[in-house]
């Protein structure tokens, strides 16, 4: 019997990992992070967020239906610095962050374990779907979910190598369905909570209330320009567009354009036609590598550049400073910087990096 610290969201996937274990056999701690303030969690039980008091208040009533400990965690200071503020930098620089990355990497998979090993947890659980395996040399992978529909491996590749054989994934092996089944079947009264899908601290107001509050002076005006550096119109500061954007630019009439850059040096948003949005290559930053111990030579790998995205053939190549080349074998639509590319052999996740510019 192995100790297990289980993130609890709340949700259905989390409360069913925790069950799951604890059928298994496992001695199950639950755990839920509360990073928001008080005020600001009541904010989020407004719309459905993950960080709630709802959350906790769900968690708790799971764990009260295991016979599980359950603690809340107070993850604050980490998660402003390296989530909240990580996301509002990010879009004052022109970039379109990946929260979610952000937390796995920082909060998760990080404050979260050092919690887990202080409670001398042999292994940290969570209702992600992904699964682990091992290769042929004895080495734990990360890998895509059995059900394609939910697979989560892209917003995991920044977990550290070492710590993928004290991580569980319980729900990876099954589709959504099969994991309401089995909450029903638990006696868990949220098997039909709805999945949460926005940006846990964003509001109805929209994520660029949460920049503006932050970083106010990256709303500036400045030039929307064509390809040609022809002025078109203006734009009401860049974290308000996003690489592939076509709706609220404010250009009226003429060809359909879409934003395929944003400009900091310049304060500008260029946009372009339906073309101009697919890229042939890219440069990403800050790798980091599950399968192997580095690139060391070209590989050819499967990448995608966004969670729900499809993935894409496409060569890897190392550069000077642990940069990476991405030429993609097929255009590739809306390579956004800030985000993430994450590179699969099949169903093992190789690593991923952050994109830091497009080429061609």
């Amino acid at each position: 019997m192995a100790r297990v610290l289980v993130a609890m969201s709340g949700g259905v996937d989390s409360s069913v990992a925790a069950g799951l274990l604890l059928e298994a056999g496992h001695e199950v701690i639950g755990v839920t992070m509360q990073v928001w303030p008080e005020e600001g969690a009541a904010r989020q039980d407004r719309h459905g967020g993950c960080c709630g008091l709802g959350a906790v208040s769900d968690a708790r009533a799971v764990a009260s239906v295991l016979g599980i400990p359950y603690y809340v965690f107070n993850m604050r200071e980490v998660f402003q610095r390296h989530v909240i503020d990580a996301f509002t930098d990010a879009y004052a620089r022109g970039r379109t962050p990946n929260p979610c990355i952000a937390c796995n990497e920082h909060v998760k998979f990080r404050a979260l374990w050092e919690k887990a090993d202080a409670l001398d947890a042999d292994f940290l659980a969570t209702g992600h779907y992904a699964r682990l395996g091992t290769a042929g040399d004895g080495r734990p992978r990360l890998r895509r979910a059995a059900d394609p529909r939910k697979d989560q491996s892209y917003v995991l590749y920044p977990i550290r190598r070492d710590l993928l054989p004290r991580l569980l994934f319980p729900v990876g092996e099954q589709s959504k369905e099969e994991t309401r089944a089995e909450a029903r079947r638990l006696g868990l009264a949220v098997a039909d909570k709805p999945d949460s899908v926005d940006i846990c601290f964003v509001g109805e107001e929209g994520y660029t209330s949460v920049v503006a509050a932050s970083r106010p002076d990256a709303f500036r005006p400045g030039p929307i320009l064509d390809t040609q550096g022809n002025a078109l119109g203006t734009h009401r500061g860049l974290p308000a567009y996003t690489v592939g954007q076509r709706r609220g630019l404010g250009l009226d009439g003429g060809p359909a354009r879409y934003v395929i850059a944003l400009d900091p040096d310049r304060n500008a948003v260029i946009v372009g036609g339906p073309e101009d949005v697919f890229t042939e290559a890219c440069v990403a930053i800050e790798p980091n590598w599950l399968a192997i111990d580095d690139l060391q030579e070209t590989l050819r790998v499967s990448a995608r550049v966004r969670s729900s995205g499809a993935e894409i053939p496409a060569e890897i190549a190392p550069l000077a400073g642990g940069q990476v080349r991405v030429r993609f074998l097929e255009p590739a639509r809306a390579v956004t910087p800030g985000q993430a590319v994450v590179f699969y052999d099949g169903d093992d996740v190789l690593g991923g990096a952050v994109i830091d510019h497009v080429e061609g």
